[in-house]
């Protein structure tokens, strides 16, 4: 009769532990990334009350999908019967269609733009070896979707790179001084409410005044709208970042005392670890505010961006209009969307929670 090995049960229950462990461990960056409902599928696998797992997974996966397939099925049955000067609404299948053809579009801008460098490219290998100096044009085709894109996400960054360098230090600075604070405050609550639409006018006359180069690093309608994102999405950053840092506890404040630490110092080694969770809250509401105010201000301005094409596309009046616009619509909350996931992704590798 083979003896049992008293230790087998202790082994089995230490991996067990270490698999739960693991799981648990990767369940805060799957929450973080959105994918929490991976954790109980994992549990499952590793042999955790599967009824339970599976109701876990019902309520982070199955709900919200039943959710979206209601959402569809409520539209596509409503779609049809409202209808406007240009046909019936779309319904999700017609904007289907759309987005599969602006990508059809793109895919065939691409190709003429190959095509037309391919030429220049012989063109100019002809002109040097007939000695001449080779000629290099711009391919002058509309933008693509993708490249309105792309245009809109590099201009909300860069005006939240100038919102985040200007609202942080002021935001310290009130944080820290209650005479900064005083100073600072009346000019918040009177600059916050301002729409995107009174500054878009102000900034467009201004840098038409002071950028006056013609071969400088940014377009004109570049810069205008990302300084109108900047004004208008500086202010979450500056409040919260004040608030946090006014908020740092004072026996900690009264321990720099206690050390003598400098002003960096003191921002360095107190003020920013403490004020951390504050401040990105500010910046990941800084960032959805700027979104929303650049597509308003490409819209305004006919600056190029996914503004441009909504309002383009709005002009048009073709039959297919309605659906891109849509297309525009669900592409603008979706990379709102993983904005938002982006800077909580940041959030959760540089600040701590009692959790991780």
């Amino acid at each position: 009769m083979t003896a049992i090995d008293p230790n087998f049960d202790t082994d089995r229950e230490a991996r067990r532990e270490r698999r739960f462990a693991a799981i648990t461990r990767a369940d805060t960056w799957f929450r973080v990334l959105g994918l929490a409902w991976i954790t109980p599928l994992l549990r499952i696998g590793a042999g955790d009350n599967p009824k339970a797992q599976l109701v876990e997974v019902w309520r982070l996966l199955g709900v919200p999908v039943l959710a979206i397939v209601g959402f569809l099925a409520l539209w596509a049955a409503l779609a049809p019967q409202v209808q406007t000067s240009l046909g019936a609404i779309p319904g999700p299948v017609q904007v289907w269609e759309q987005a599969v053809g602006l990508n059809e579009d793109a895919a065939r801008t691409r190709s003429r733009a190959a095509d037309f460098y391919a030429r220049e490219a012989e063109r100019n290998a002809e002109r040097i070896a007939a000695g001449e100096e080779p000629r290099y044009r711009a391919f002058t085709g509309a933008p693509t979707f993708y490249q309105q894109i792309w245009t809109s996400i590099r201009t909300v960054f860069f005006g939240f790179l100038l919102a985040t360098l200007v609202a942080v230090p002021l935001g310290i600075a009130a944080g820290l001084s209650a005479t900064a604070n005083a100073a600072l405050n009346p000019l918040i609550q009177i600059f916050k409410p301002v729409s995107p639409l009174a500054w878009l006018p102000i900034v467009s006359i201004v840098v038409s005044a002071v950028y006056v180069t013609d071969d400088g690093w940014f377009e004109k309608s570049f810069l205008v709208s990302a300084i109108t994102v900047t004004l208008c999405s500086l202010w979450p950053t500056l409040i919260n970042t004040a608030l946090g840092v006014a908020s740092i506890d004072k026996d900690l404040v009264n321990v720099s005392k206690v050390l003598k630490m400098g002003t960096w110092t003191k921002i360095q080694k107190l003020v920013l670890p403490s004020a951390l969770p504050l401040i990105f809250t500010g910046l990941r509401l800084s960032l959805g505010v700027g979104w929303m105010v650049l597509i308003a201000a490409e819209m305004l301005a006919q600056n190029p961006g996914l503004g441009k094409f909504v309002w383009d596309e709005f002009q048009n009046g073709s039959a297919d209009s309605l659906g891109r616009i849509m297309v525009a619509v669900f592409t603008i909350g979706i990379i709102g969307f993983l904005l938002d996931r982006l800077m909580f992704t940041i959030q959760s590798l540089f600040t701590f929670t009692n959790n991780r």
